[in-house]
């Protein structure tokens, strides 16, 4: 078998031989009456009439038969045979499309259509040009694309080759769709905010740093949407959302990618009770719009999207799964039973995170079909109201399911900007200790609070994990077009 080297040899030859005879291995013009789907949803009538037509695609297999070929060519709306006769195009055109053209190139064929004698829709080659030439082999002529990180690398590949997961990123593409549907038709109005930075904020993440030479400073692309958001609240919008990249600086496994698409919106004169109601209305209507029922089934498990939810206490999901009572334990005897539950902490995590860490690890991954879990520690949420009548909880609400899937994170908002500015130096301070992924003091998003901001509910949403779960597909890089990767080299 030859090399991957050789046969891209042999076709750089082709591709002169190509130039040598005057035919340009790569036109710009096409002459396209119809795509393969509408040939073929057209066959009778194109048939009957023997209509010449001309049809554009991708050389996928090629079975010569001596003094004729079939080929089959495929599109972006799917895939026909070809029949190309050296009586009908000439020996020399015929001898020509033998020697030079090869699977994988782009031709643009004019013909009429007809069936074969095993009853296969066929179109009748008049003549032919080529459109582009490739020069590397397709995997399946050579190695096959088995290996998942190369489908990664090589998502055209992927995309070409599995079929599956072509459809997978058409149904993302539904989802997005069905979300904006959603929140358009609730009255919510879509925005754009800046994706670099002077400050970052709005989560518990560490920023990827730049430069902006034409300011000599130092900025930041965004980790979260809700500042800027929020700061459009003040200004007078009641209902404001935003769908788009965030990056943040951090691990890289099933549920996380550095850059993720994001969704946020913001509802003043509501508070999370009402964004709990709201959510399950989103939630259940995209799922219903896209799937076409309420259950779905991920990774072999049903899950049921059928409302309402569970609206569960944060502290009883410890009581429930770990037989710990966090209220009233210290941050020292928690550190203990993390340590117990094999949960690896670091010494200078605030009772708070220890409590996270052991959640996201011990208790999460327990968690399948749909629920809320409300209430979570205050520290934890330092952009949230606390709870009147507890200020040692906040007014929040995590949306779980799919073994363990935070799905969603929403909150009362905190409009109180002498308690936000207090907040903020907090964080700060664990900052300054060396706490890299602490939230920042933001002066100018204190001064807007300052201005006024209404009681407000806010909404935060991983899409690429929702995608995930509608596709059950095991990790974001399934769903993510090109996600990121380490280079080989």
């Amino acid at each position: 078998m030859a090399s991957i080297d050789e046969i891209r040899k042999a076709r750089i030859q082709k591709l002169q031989r190509l130039q040598k005879a005057g035919v340009l291995a790569y036109p710009g013009a096409v002459k396209r009456t119809h795509t393969l789907v509408q040939a073929l949803e057209n066959f009778g009538s194109l048939a009957k009439t023997q209509k010449e037509i001309v049809l554009t695609g991708r050389i996928r297999a090629i079975r010569g038969h001596g003094g004729s070929t079939f080929f089959n060519i495929e599109d972006g709306t799917g895939q026909i045979q070809a029949y190309i006769k050296k009586d009908r195009v000439g020996e020399t055109p015929y001898q020509f499309f033998l020697e030079n053209i090869d699977i994988g190139d782009f031709v643009q064929i004019r013909g009429i259509l007809f069936k074969t004698q095993k009853g296969e829709q066929t179109l009748q080659v008049a003549d032919y040009k080529i459109l582009a030439k490739s020069l590397l082999p397709l995997p399946e002529k050579w190695h096959g694309l088995q290996d998942e990180e190369e489908r990664y690398r090589k998502r055209y590949l992927d995309l070409m080759f599995n079929k599956e997961i072509k459809e997978k990123f058409e149904k993302r593409t539904a989802i997005l769709k069905v979300i904006r549907e959603f929140l358009d038709k609730k009255g919510f109005l879509e925005v754009e905010t800046p994706v670099l930075q002077n400050m970052y904020g709005g989560a518990d993440a560490q920023p990827f740093t730049t430069h902006l030479n034409a300011f000599d400073l130092d900025m930041y692309l965004r980790i979260s949407l809700e500042l800027p958001l929020k700061r459009l609240i003040v200004g007078g919008f009641e209902k404001v959302y935003e769908m788009g990249r965030v990056f943040r600086n951090e691990g890289v496994d099933r549920q996380h990618n550095p850059d993720f698409t994001e969704l946020e919106f913001y509802w003043a004169y509501a508070d999370y009770k009402d964004m709990m109601k709201l959510t399950e209305e989103f939630v259940s209507f995209v799922v219903q719009k896209v799937v076409g029922k309420q259950e779905i089934v991920y990774e072999g498990e049903k899950i049921s999207f059928k409302i309402p939810w569970p609206r569960v206490e944060y502290a009883e999901l410890f009581r429930k799964y770990v037989k710990l009572d966090i209220e009233s334990l210290n941050r020292d005897a928690l550190l203990k039973e993390a340590k117990k539950l094999g949960v690896d902490v670091e010494k200078t995590f605030s009772k708070g995170r220890i409590v996270d860490a052991i959640y996201k690890k011990a208790i999460r991954p327990k968690l399948w079909n749909p629920q809320f879990i409300i209430h979570h520690p205050a520290e934890m949420f330092p952009l949230a109201k606390a709870m009147a009548d507890d200020p040692s909880k906040a007014e929040s609400f995590q949306l779980l399911v799919g073994g363990g899937w935070e799905l969603v994170k929403a909150y009362t908002e905190q409009n109180d900007p002498l308690v936000q500015r207090k907040a903020f130096e907090e964080q700060e301070s664990l900052f300054r200790k060396g706490l890299a992924d602490a939230q920042r003091m933001d002066t100018d998003f204190v001064e807007a609070l300052e201005y006024g901001m209404p009681p407000t509910a806010g909404f935060g949403m991983g899409v690429d994990r929702l995608v995930a779960l509608l596709t059950d597909s095991h990790s974001l890089r399934e769903v993510i077009l090109f996600p990121t990767m380490k280079p080989k080299q």
